[in-house]
């Protein structure tokens, strides 16, 4: 076999078909279930009414993409070639769902809790996480045509950007509460909330620095 033979066997092996491109599809519609349970988290911090049953369409989102986690995997495992690397697959995954997994965490902490009222400034942290998860979204979906992608960069310099803006909200939310909340209880109710909500943020970040990897190896 020549030497030129051998090569095309080779790429044709390796080459990434349409039915491989079905993990950005996933990863697509996972960020998407985010953005609505995000949403929707927004709504409950803005419009405190009816609380359980936003909470339960939270929940509703939160099971719907572990659905799409295990699907991942399990194509991840069941896989010979994939379009970009299984460990930056396999860890995109993970932050995504550690996303969703935090925005739950707030919804049930205000159930858990029995919340009474809102704090506006958490309305704000809210939004941002709203805004953040939106972002993500765009960045996810430009993963298709990674290598000619316009705007997949900018994208996660956004979500940068937010959370910082989130850290600084946060700051000033803890410095409030401890400075003025004189109820012990409501202090620690409230601290494991506003925490969350920053963890939050944080794994957007987290996602958006996981995207940052891998543009850089695969431009």
């Amino acid at each position: 076999m020549s030497r030129k033979t051998a090569k095309k066997q080779r790429d044709k092996m390796f080459k990434t078909s349409k039915k491989d491109l079905v993990f950005f599809d996933l990863l697509s519609d996972d960020i998407d279930k985010t953005c609505k349970a995000a949403k929707m988290l927004e709504e409950l911090f803005t419009n405190y009414k009816d609380t359980d049953a936003k909470i339960d369409v939270i929940a509703r989102y939160e099971t719907e993409c572990d659905i799409t986690i295990h699907n991942i995997i399990d194509l991840l495992n069941r896989s010979f070639v994939t379009p970009i690397d299984r460990d930056d697959i396999f860890t995109i995954t993970k932050v995504l769902d550690d996303i969703t997994d935090n925005i739950e965490a707030v919804a049930q902490c205000l159930r858990l809790f029995s919340i009474k009222k809102i704090r506006p400034a958490t309305i704000e942290l809210a939004q941002l996480i709203t805004k953040c998860t939106q972002v993500l979204r765009e960045a996810v979906d430009e993963l298709k045509s990674l290598k000619t992608s316009k705007i997949i960069h900018d994208k996660i310099v956004e979500v940068n950007k937010l959370e910082n803006e989130g850290d600084v909200l946060y700051n000033k939310i803890m410095k409030n509460l401890f400075s003025k909340e004189s109820d012990p209880i409501e202090l620690i109710k409230w601290k494991e909330i506003v925490e969350t909500m920053e963890s939050t943020l944080d794994a957007c970040e987290e996602a958006a620095d996981v995207l940052e990897g891998i543009v850089s190896k695969n431009a």
